[in-house]
């Protein structure tokens, strides 16, 4: 069975930033009562210009910069993970390989797991390579949450912003992605959702959420742990989707791994479904203060469905 493991990061942020006073104006809410409920500071909201697949592109064309020896013409296989597509058809990924002269037609597929969407595309990427029906596979997040977002809804409209990440997931000898653990809790399938009957605009029932992640979610990523072969001690680096600061920080602590870096991008960039996660770590990796090459990140997202997925990578 042939290995797999992340070879390149890349990210794209909107430049106008949305700090929380300029919150106060839309709703009745304080800069105080978001940084207490939810941690964010501020978050990146589309200019007008941006779309899922112009920020998917831009995403992947930093990846690409970034990757060693690995080009457009290289990929084969390329997934975005949406719950936010600009259409129907053709998906985001057909038009970031038209956008990126993929002319060697790799294959090309969206999917929807809402903010768990892109751990699921790289155990799918994985998945494939593992299979021999792939050998790179450029994997994207890619979200214009604030398109679908309802902005007299105070307890939303703080949340939500627009951004994308990107890995590029290669063959290897090693395997140095573990293998995903993921499910969903379908008697909270409603707990998350944009739905034609709501105008398409993004509602969630916090509270159930909430409750679900800090009960389930430690044992969930002790089981991806397990699942590695690993320690919770041997995890240098956790990135979790980034939907609320209050849920991100205990982790490490609850898991057992007390010297993990953990990825708190949510403060500045806010929540950005199924982008947050890979968004976090190109950002880190592009930061002063990037995780060793070799460490152990453990990746876990969760969301609409209530869909999870959660993998190990090695740090290239």
């Amino acid at each position: 069975m042939t290995g797999s493991k992340v070879v390149a990061f890349g990210h794209f942020q909107p430049e106008r930033i949305v700090p929380n006073t300029e919150l106060e104006k839309l709703v009745e809410t304080s800069d105080e009562w978001i940084v207490r409920r939810v941690g964010i500071e501020e978050r990146r909201w589309g200019t007008g210009v941006e779309t899922v697949d112009s920020m998917a592109i831009k995403a992947a064309t930093m990846a690409l910069e970034n990757a060693k020896d690995i080009n457009a013409g290289d990929i084969d296989m390329v997934i975005v993970a949406t719950c936010t597509a600009t259409d129907r058809s053709p998906n985001m990924a057909a038009r970031v390989a038209q956008a990126l002269d993929m002319n060697q037609g790799p294959a090309t597929m969206d999917i929807n797991a809402a903010c768990s969407g892109f751990t699921h595309a790289v155990g799918l990427a994985q998945g494939a390579i593992a299979a021999g029906t792939a050998t790179n596979a450029l994997v994207i997040g890619s979200e214009m949450l604030t398109d679908y977002t309802d902005f007299s809804d105070r307890t939303t409209c703080v949340l939500t912003a627009d951004g994308a990440g990107a890995f590029i997931v290669s063959a290897s000898e090693d395997n140095a992605i573990s293998p995903a653990v993921w499910g969903s809790v379908p008697s909270l399938s409603d707990a998350v959702r944009i739905e034609a009957e709501n105008d398409m605009k993004f509602a969630q029932n916090g509270q159930s959420v909430y409750r679900w992640t800090v009960t389930q979610l430690p044992k969930i990523a002790s089981q991806i742990i397990e699942r590695a072969g690993l320690q919770p001690e041997d995890i240098d680096g956790i990135i979790l989707h980034q939907a609320n600061l209050r849920i991100i920080e205990p982790l490490a602590e609850k898991i057992g791994a007390p010297n993990a870096r953990v990825a708190t991008d949510v403060v500045y960039s806010g929540n950005t479904s199924a982008a947050s996660v890979p968004l976090a770590l190109s950002k880190l990796m592009a930061s002063d203060e990037p995780l060793p090459s070799g460490s152990k990140a453990l990746l876990f997202a969760f969301g609409g469905g209530l869909a999870y997925a959660g993998q190990i990578i090695t740090i290239p």
